[in-house]
């Protein structure tokens, strides 16, 4: 099966997403879903939900970035334009950094079931040490 293209994202995603945070010795689950909207030639992801820590009161938790199309894949930036980060879905393994010093984040996508997919993000520094993974499946 061909990699995903951005316009493939387009749409609504519902998402589990499981945090293993080294730092505090305490696991997160967050429920929800993600909308990606097409916006000024790409696509504006929102992702909503319900963030929860073993022994802490759930909260609501929201993100957006937006996607663009790129010669050489899918550019990701924050909502507010800054870049983020890129990565090419036709690789055997996408992956990208985003170096936000003194932290590092690292993603590792894979597109194998698609349009089932994930993300996991591994993000050490200082005071950070979690892993991140985030399931999507179509709504």
């Amino acid at each position: 099966m061909p990699a995903p293209v951005l316009q493939d994202f387009t749409g609504d995603w519902t998402l589990s997403r499981e945090i293993e945070d080294f730092a505090q010795d305490r696991r997160g689950r967050m429920t929800g879903t993600a909308r990606f909207m097409p916006e000024r030639g790409g696509l504006r992801c929102r992702e909503a939900g319900t963030l929860a820590f073993d022994g802490l009161p759930p909260m609501a938790t929201e993100r957006e970035t937006i996607w663009q199309a790129s010669d050489d894949g899918i550019e990701v930036a924050f909502a507010d334009g800054r870049p983020f980060h890129s990565f090419r879905p036709g690789d055997l393994s996408p992956a990208a950094r985003h170096d936000c010093a003194p932290d590092l984040y690292l993603v590792t996508y894979d597109f194998a079931r698609w349009p089932d997919w994930r993300a996991e993000w591994r993000v050490t520094g200082p005071r950070k040490d979690y892993r991140m993974t985030t399931r999507y499946t179509r709504a």
